[in-house]
């Protein structure tokens, strides 16, 4: 049984329903699904028809996370503890709008499945840069030019902060590799608290590349070290890939987002490559040495 059917309204080349279907063949049909305002519901929920097989609630981009508590909670109330919460949104659910939501739900621990799908801009809305929006990637809200170069500032490190929170189990993963997708998802499944998962999934029209080229994306995202994967688990930290970092220019020409890049430019991003999975190397390391 599919949980996710096919004949959704996704623009061809869509990640999300990539990732969705994985997320939910993992779970199961013993899930209630929250989703948020995003392109996951405009294209999964068109009156009179639903893509959906399992039990759907949709809410706002701001509380997402309060309805999938509320959901949770009322499960509990009446001696359910099996059936699990997946609050599935984007990045204006969790990065930005609602943040502060999603924030509050992890501090309190809530028995809920928080899912992101980044496709780092609000590609429903018009394709505008978010807290997920890479630095000097072009969006309708940050352009290029001789002043501005797209987006001045570096993406929100949602995952880490997320681990912050002390929940149980926090990760990142995409759609460039199911297997340690769906992996995580089953940690998740077992966790008795909040889990959060952030799943990479490449938005062809918004970052301006063919739809037959997804995969090839979100997999070349990972080589070069732009995407990394990894799980926090009761705060310590593991690295599940280390990138073969290819140079960042062989992704990044890809996508018309990034082709006015200069040679400079280019090289300030691959800068921040390495140094971001130096970081994560030495926290990695210190969880090693706390065991």
């Amino acid at each position: 049984m599919r949980f996710f059917e096919s004949g959704h309204r996704a623009c061809a080349g869509c990640a999300e329903p990539i990732a969705v279907r994985a997320v939910l063949e993992v779970l199961g049909k013993d899930v209630i699904v929250v989703n948020s305002t995003g392109c996951l519901e405009i294209i999964s929920t068109c009156y009179p028809e639903s893509a959906w097989n399992v039990p759907y609630i949709h809410s706002l981009f701001e509380n997402a996370p309060a309805v999938a508590t509320g959901v949770s909670r009322a499960l509990r109330c009446k001696g359910n503890y099996h059936t699990k919460v997946v609050c599935i949104g984007g990045d204006g659910a969790f990065y930005d709008i609602g943040f502060g939501s999603f924030s509050g739900a992890l501090e309190r621990n809530e028995n809920v499945i928080f899912v992101c799908l980044d496709t780092e801009c609000y590609s429903n809305t018009g394709v505008q840069r978010s807290g997920a929006t890479p630095r000097f990637a072009v969006t309708t809200t940050s352009p290029h030019g001789k002043i501005h170069r797209g987006k001045k500032e570096s993406r929100k490190h949602i995952g880490l902060i997320s681990a912050a929170h002390n929940v149980p189990y926090a990760a990142s993963a995409s759609v460039g590799n199911i297997f340690d997708l769906k992996r995580k998802v089953e940690k998740a499944k077992e966790v008795n608290g909040a889990s959060f998962i952030l799943i990479h999934t490449p938005c062809n029209v918004g970052w301006g590349f063919p739809p037959n080229m997804t995969i090839e994306i979100a997999k070349l995202a990972i080589d070069t070290g732009a995407w990394k994967l990894y799980e926090f688990e009761n705060g310590r930290l593991t690295l599940n890939y280390e990138p073969k970092f290819i140079p960042v220019e062989k992704y990044l020409k890809l996508q018309r987002r990034f082709k006015h890049l200069t040679d400079e430019e280019i090289e300030m991003i691959q800068k921040e490559i390495i140094y971001d999975w130096n970081a994560l190397k030495v926290m990695e390391k210190i969880g090693k040495n706390e065991k």
